[in-house]
């Protein structure tokens, strides 16, 4: 159980609300020097010539600004510079704005394409000449949720214009929010604070982060520093291999980039004594986050917890906060991390138990990139003897070829599934030989038409695998444009019939070649151990990656990706698919963000049958972003999915993919593309979901 105790120091930044009005008043009344801000929220969405806020008036020189409500730091609206060749903005600040101190915003850059520049210039009372302040062609990174915080000094109380201008591809550019004039004023510590935290700490990675800790000032004069960091990091002595305190400047995730200190001393881990570091790290105004992390063992054992304590914080001003903070982490193994063996990208988990209680887990490897097919992919296979605390190299067990004129003949997407009769492990995925994907496959059978459904198999518990076996002229209608099978993991039935999910795409549109071609989730499955497969109706309009339970005998449940709500669509079938009923739970009972995969396990269905009616799913808990994975337990056949029964995992951004899997009648596995390694894998003891109700 994670314990997290705050005492802490908080006050709160007085920010002037938005005032918009019908016409550009730069010369409002003054208010008096202050921190001004401004986060568009109150502002008219939509393209702009000339935009007022209580900062100034933004006005668009050159290029299209637009006040975007699709994308935004904090609230719901930001600014988007749209790139091009010039897109450019000025903002004329108003008479009381006090630029003695520094300018500070967040930056998200839209594209990794070339070219790409970002300037921000000023102009004085005193003079017409642009001057420039800051170049951000290398510094404003790539990425979801705002990665760069920028702060440019100021210190110049003659500043009338500031001109914000890049340069970037069509269509791309610079989203900018809660820009920030901070007046010139003595620093002062207002919060010390420990933020809660759930972020698995990994065995292979380099560190992992235990407990996170924001220090808030305000002020820029005489910066105040960091001097010592009194704490204690809590764990089994042969698990952890070292310790850290790292300090992350404004960045709320975690980095190892600035140590504080020298290494914390975990000798005595077992039984921590609190023990002071010392360093002199400066603070910048605004929030400073500083973490306490770790390093595994390669041998530690991950159904173990580690975590850290915090006692009190000590700066250079002489002020020390006492804090008496705890933070506890899960563990779990780093299974695959971009740069391992060369690869660029690891997506895609599949995971199964097989007949013999080994771990088969199943990915794609994206050698040159992180997108989808087409593109030079194989698929992966790792293996566990021991339920997951170890693992077996990696071994490639898919890959149709390595030319570039087609495309590197990718293969991706797979999902795994153990024949619980004959013991055969079957792993399906999709081949594109050439631009033969989602959006360049069409109709027709043949690969240099469509996409081609493939699968191998292995008969003694995945040591070794069949070469590459098409199924595509089985299960696919000439018509479609697309079919493609899972990804994630397939079932045994009661009666012996193996199950994938699937989905498939509809013809094009004759008189539309550009049109959307709608996509329905199904099943495709064998009743003779795979040696012929049938396939499906759609289920739901606009359905793609699903995954498949039985929840009665003879009576499918497919829980689907919705493209048009951030909700689960969730349907039933009593004649494999043939045709389809809504169950009551569809659209409302599981959210995701905006079309994610997920994973959904029968508990009893994958051990002993004596666990009750307990189904298992797990995927990104949010509307807004892949982030808080959690397992959620249904005690009812998934008629109900109660808050007390729901674990969150890794709260941190992420491609947010996952796939659960029975490793013996008490413990859940889980491989998911976490916030701390691409494919992290962990342990889960069943009664941590569902107490002592599925007891045996």
């Amino acid at each position: 159980m994670k314990r997290t105790f705050l005492i802490g120091v908080m006050a709160l930044l007085a920010i002037p609300a938005l005032c918009p009005a019908d016409e550009p008043q730069p010369n409002a009344p003054s208010t008096g020097a202050a921190t001004r801000s401004e986060s568009f929220e109150q502002a008219a969405a939509g393209p702009f010539r000339q935009l007022q806020t209580p900062l100034g008036v933004w006005t668009r020189e050159a290029g299209t600004a637009i006040v975007d409500d699709k994308h935004a730091k904090t609230g719901t609206q930001c600014l988007q510079l749209a790139g091009g060749e010039r897109t450019s903005v000025t903002l004329r600040l108003a008479e009381d704005v006090d630029t003695s101190g520094e300018l500070a915003f967040w930056a998200e850059r839209w594209t990794q394409r070339e070219p790409f520049s970002f300037r921000i210039e000023k102009q004085t009372r005193s003079g017409d000449r642009w001057q420039t302040i800051y170049v951000g062609d290398k510094d404003v990174r790539v990425g979801r949720s705002f990665l760069s915080h920028v702060r440019v000094p100021l210190g110049d109380d003659d500043v009338r214009r500031l001109r914000f201008t890049v340069t970037s591809p069509p269509k791309t550019g610079v989203l900018i929010d809660d820009v920030r004039l901070a007046p010139a004023v003595p620093q002062k510590i207002i919060g010390v604070t420990a933020v809660p935290l759930t972020l698995p700490a990994l065995v292979g990675a380099e560190a992992s982060p235990l407990m996170k800790l924001r220090i808030e000032t305000t002020g820029t004069l005489n910066p105040i520093s960091l001097s010592q960091l009194q704490a204690s990091v809590l764990g089994k002595p042969d698990d952890i291999a070292a310790a850290r305190i790292y300090f992350g400047g404004a960045n709320r995730r975690f980095t190892a980039a600035t140590p504080f200190g020298e290494p914390v001393d975990v000798a005595d881990a077992a039984n921590p004594e609190p023990q002071v570091i010392s360093g002199q790290q400066v603070l910048a105004e605004g929030e400073n986050y500083v973490w306490i992390a770790c390093t595994l063992r390669a041998d530690a054992n991950i159904d173990h917890t580690v975590g850290a304590a915090c006692q009190s914080m000590t700066f250079s001003n002489g002020q020390t906060v006492g804090l008496d903070a705890v933070s506890t982490q899960r563990m779990g193994v780093a299974l695959r991390s971009g740069g391992d063996d060369g690869v660029h990208t690891y997506r895609i988990p599949g995971l199964a138990t097989t007949n013999k209680g080994t771990l088969i887990a199943v990915y794609d490897i994206r050698y040159r990139s992180s997108g989808d097919l087409p593109a030079d992919i194989d698929v992966g296979m790792s293996r566990s003897t021991d339920g997951g605390k170890t693992w077996e190299p990696m071994r490639v067990i898919m890959d149709m070829g390595d030319d570039p004129q087609w495309n590197y003949d990718g293969i991706g997407d797979p999902a795994v599934l153990v024949d619980r009769n004959t013991g055969t492990i079957w792993v399906a995925a999709t081949w594109s030989h050439g631009n033969r994907s989602w959006r360049g496959s069409g109709p027709g059978m043949k690969p240099e038409e469509t996409g081609q459904v493939m699968l191998v198999r292995s008969d003694d518990d995945g040591v070794t695998w069949s070469e590459p076996i098409n199924i595509t002229a089985q299960v696919k209608k000439p018509q479609w444009s697309f079919l493609l099978p899972g990804p994630g993991k397939g079932i045994t039935m009661h009666d012996g019939t193996i199950v994938f999910a699937a989905q498939y795409q509809d013809p094009p549109d004759e008189s539309d070649p550009t049109a959307h071609r709608l996509p329905h989730s199904t099943i495709m499955y064998s009743r003779d151990h795979g040696r012929s497969w049938q396939i499906g109706t759609g289920a739901f309009d606009d359905t793609t990656e699903a995954q498949v339970v039985e929840v009665e005998p003879g009576v499918l449940m497919l829980n689907c990706r919705y493209n048009r709500k951030p909700a689960r669509v969730v349907m039933t079938t009593r004649d494999m698919g043939q045709t389809w009923q809504e169950h009551p739970t569809s659209e409302h009972a599981l959210i995701e963000p905006g079309t994610c995969m997920a994973s959904l396990i029968d508990v009893a269905q994958e051990v002993d049958g004596s666990r009750g009616d307990w189904l298992l799913f797990s995927n990104p808990n949010s509307t807004q972003a892949r982030r808080q994975l959690t397992i959620k337990a249904s005690p009812d056949r998934g008629r109900s999915w109660p808050e007390s029964h729901q674990l969150l995992l890794d709260e941190g951004n992420s491609a947010g993919y996952s796939c659960m899997s029975m490793i013996d009648a008490n413990t859940v596995g889980i491989l998911y593309e976490g916030s701390q390694a691409q494919l992290t894998f962990q342990r889960v003891p069943l009664s941590d979901l569902v107490g002592d109700a599925a007891a045996p």
